[in-house]
């Protein structure tokens, strides 16, 4: 590995395997979400699910499979760890499982994330309160009408997770708005980049964008960066 920032990245964020001080508490409210059976009606803006096209889902249904896994969740959570960004973007609220692990890692950071589904968005701020996290502020909306009101009141955006609108325009439209407020050491993830063909063609589009100076493919996650140290881009891919 010759980038001294990649190596940092897998030998103390990525192959940390200690157990993080919010993780007990987070996951003991995802197991307590899997087993709710209330149903929400909520909206989808973007490319769905493959497991279910109604309009009605239960709670535990979402955090079965819209919740991302903790082993991606818990990532993003020592990223922010380690970095200590201060302006944290995330499209796509879901139940708030992600939302929390960004916003623990740093206390100190302010947490915006938007969220299509009014339902979802409603509770996913009743978890915030239950795990106590007052450093996240929820735009409720569809994205293509909250995000650049959004950015317009923002300086600079140092972490972005994107993991709203699965499909190819969308993608790389976020991608080219959230591109205006980052700066050197911004770090964005996206998710679930090889999820469809649509997907694979958004990731292609930003990896060989020429702000970008180097990514790092996850398979499930593609994290992207802009740092001048790398002369040359560089695409990294490791197995996770």
């Amino acid at each position: 590995m010759h980038s001294p920032f990649v190596f940092d990245f897998i030998r103390k964020v990525l192959r940390d395997k200690s157990e993080h001080h919010a993780y007990e508490k987070i996951e003991d409210l995802r197991s307590s979400l899997k087993n709710e059976k209330r149903a929400l009606d909520i909206q989808d803006f973007g490319a769905g699910t493959v497991f279910t096209k109604s309009n009605q889902r239960t709670v535990s249904s979402i955090a079965r499979s819209a919740a991302k896994p903790a082993k991606y969740a818990q990532l993003l959570h020592r990223m922010v760890k380690h970095y200590q960004p201060a302006t944290i973007l995330e499209l796509g609220t879901s139940l708030g499982i992600t939302s929390a692990y960004l916003a623990t890692g740093n206390l100190q950071a302010k947490v915006y994330t938007l969220e299509g589904a009014t339902a979802i968005g409603n509770e996913a701020v009743n978890n915030f309160a239950k795990l106590n996290i007052s450093n996240i502020q929820l735009i409720p909306g569809n994205f293509d009408e909250t995000l650049v009101p959004l950015l317009a009141t923002l300086q600079k955006i140092d972490f972005a997770f994107i993991d709203g609108n699965h499909r190819e325009e969308p993608t790389v439209s976020y991608f080219e708005k959230i591109l205006q407020k980052t700066h050197n050491d911004s770090i964005l993830v996206f998710d679930d980049i090889h999820w469809s063909q649509g997907m694979e063609q958004a990731w292609s589009t930003i990896k060989n964008h020429e702000s970008v100076t180097a990514t790092i493919d996850l398979f499930f996650i593609g994290i992207v960066l802009f740092r001048k140290e790398f002369r040359e881009k560089r695409q990294f891919s490791i197995r996770f």
